[in-house]
């Protein structure tokens, strides 16, 4: 059976750990609750589409307000296992965002992706996303 919830308990947040990690390779397990626990001080949350009681898509995300767009979703994070991608959780889960994001008054919803995630880049433009700016950074 497919659900999609919030990962609230340190055992669903632990849950997402195998999923998010191809995402995320450099976070350590033993240290996952923690950093999502301190994220979520400031307001990030996960939610996830469980297949058979185990996470298959995992999606990272807040709420915020700028000048620019208003109160929007940011995605951080969005992955499906790499076992299971091309089955339709990506999409289900992006369209629980959307939900998610109008549901708590939000007038956007944006991410970011690295530029060589091109897969992703399909699949976001695929769900009629729009590419509107370059993302610029630097390491401090």
């Amino acid at each position: 059976m497919i659900s999609i919830q919030l990962a609230e308990s340190d055992l669903k947040i632990l849950g997402c750990f195998p999923v998010m990690s191809q995402l995320r390779p450099h976070i350590e397990q033993g240290k996952f609750i923690e950093q999502v626990r301190y994220q979520m001080k400031e307001g990030y949350q996960i939610a996830f589409l469980e297949l058979d009681e185990q996470a298959v898509a995992v999606a990272g995300f807040r709420i915020s307000t700028c000048l620019a767009l208003g109160k929007f979703l940011y995605i951080d994070d969005l992955v499906v296992d790499e076992l299971k991608r091309s089955q339709g959780y990506g999409k289900q889960l992006f369209q629980w965002l959307i939900e998610y994001a109008r549901n708590h008054g939000c007038e956007h919803l944006s991410l970011d992706s690295g530029v060589q995630r091109f897969a992703a880049h399909r699949f976001y433009l695929t769900e009629r996303m729009s590419i509107t700016s370059h993302h610029f950074g630097i390491q401090l």
